[in-house]
Parts: C-alpha cells; sequence; structure tokens
C-alpha cells in the first residue's frame, strides 16, 4: 500500500492518476494509524513553506512522519514542497524550521535578466548520484515540469541526485537512504515522470 499524505496543500489528483497507472495500491489520508501501517509513503506538496508544515503539526503528522522516516526508515517521496519540507528550515516569509530529515535549507531563487522565478515549466535533468531513480527514462533530454520559486541547497553534496540550471545550478532531486524526493512534479512529467515513479515503486531500499 502506498500513502498519499493528505494535508491539505498537495496536487493529490493528478499524483493518485499517475500512480494508479503504474497499477499501485493507493490509499490518500492524514489518518497517523494508515500512515504508519504503510509500505510506502509520499509527501506531496504545493503552495508556502510555512502554510504546509504548520499544517502537517496541526494534524498532529510530523511524529508519525518522522518515525516512519528516521525509526523505521520506510521508504518516502517527497514532490516539489514536499522535498522543501524534509529540510531543516526554509527561508520563506522569514526563518521557518521544517521535519529536518536532510541537512539542507530551502532559500529563493534569483531573478535576472535571462531567468524568470518562479520556474515553470519544462527543465532538463544533469543526473550526479543515485543514477537508479532515473534508469530507462524514455526521453534522451531527460526534461521533467518544475513550479517553484525556492530551492533547496544541501550541505552534504552526496544527497544530490539531480540538478537543473535555471541562472544557477538547482537541486532537482535527491537520495538519502530511504528519504527521496524531486523539486519537479513527476506526475507532470510525461512519460519521464511515470518512470521515475516506477522505479522508485520498484527500488527495494
Amino acid at each position: 500500500m502506498i500513502v498519499i499524505v493528505d494535508y491539505g496543500m498537495g496536487n493529490i489528483r493528478s499524483l493518485y492518476n499517475a500512480l494508479d497507472f503504474c497499477f499501485a495500491d493507493v490509499n490518500v489520508t492524514s489518518n497517523t494509524e494508515e500512515i504508519a501501517a504503510a509500505d510506502r509513503i509520499i509527501l506531496p506538496g504545493v503552495g508556502a513553506f510555512g502554510d504546509a508544515i504548520r499544517a502537517i503539526r496541526n494534524l498532529g503528522l510530523e511524529e508519525v512522519l518522522t518515525h516512519q522516516a528516521l525509526v523505521v526508515k520506510k521508504p518516502i517521496l517527497g514532490i516539489c514542497l514536499g522535498m522543501q519540507l524534509f529540510a531543516k528550515d526554509s527561508q520563506e516569509y522569514g526563518a521557518e524550521k521544517g521535519l529536518g530529515w536532510i541537512d539542507s535549507q530551502v532559500e529563493y531563487m534569483k531573478p535576472s535578466a535571462q531567468v524568470k522565478v518562479p520556474q515553470v515549466g519544462w527543465n532538463q535533468l544533469k543526473i550526479v548520484g543515485s543514477d537508479w531513480l532515473f534508469r530507462g527514462l524514455p526521453s534522451i533530454q531527460n526534461d521533467v515540469y518544475f513550479v517553484h520559486s525556492l530551492h533547496m541547497v544541501c550541505n552534504d553534496k552526496t544527497d544530490l541526485a539531480a540538478t537543473t540550471y535555471h541562472g544557477e545550478e538547482i537541486t532537482a532531486a535527491i537520495a538519502r537512504d530511504n528519504l527521496v524526493a524531486t523539486q519537479f512534479h513527476p506526475e507532470k512529467s510525461q512519460d519521464n515522470g511515470i518512470q521515475i515513479l516506477r522505479n522508485w515503486l520498484e527500488r527495494e531500499f
């Protein structure tokens, strides 16, 4: 059973449909017992970091998620804002503490004459580690779909799985043991995104 954590700030329908296309058994829930019983957990997210972490805490989800992530070491996939929540803190609208699973901070991207922020649209991946996540991508360009104006800065570069370039090098995906996350939306990334989801679903952690 794959659980998508529903805390009111996720693009859940398209993610559910993508996982269903992969023949995954999916449950959307905010129930702590169902989260604890899941085989794998997906933490999605769209919106502001502070609103998201407060929603998780108000629903009493932080403890069960952290226990599953760091003690049980259950496979957890973060997507977009869900990935940023793995960080120690974010500077969005002032300092806000995250789940603290990954030694990293979330910072604003820098706009310039060449690039606009937020980054909205397709961009190419540069795979720098954990290539299993990107095995068998049908597009040679490895294009995936981004929508974000902040990005994760990893203090331990071995956590990086892929980067992309948008005026500067941006963390596109991370992988540390059972913790995997993407800044891009695999559920919106067509064939490439479906393959990435399949790779994660089939991975033995």
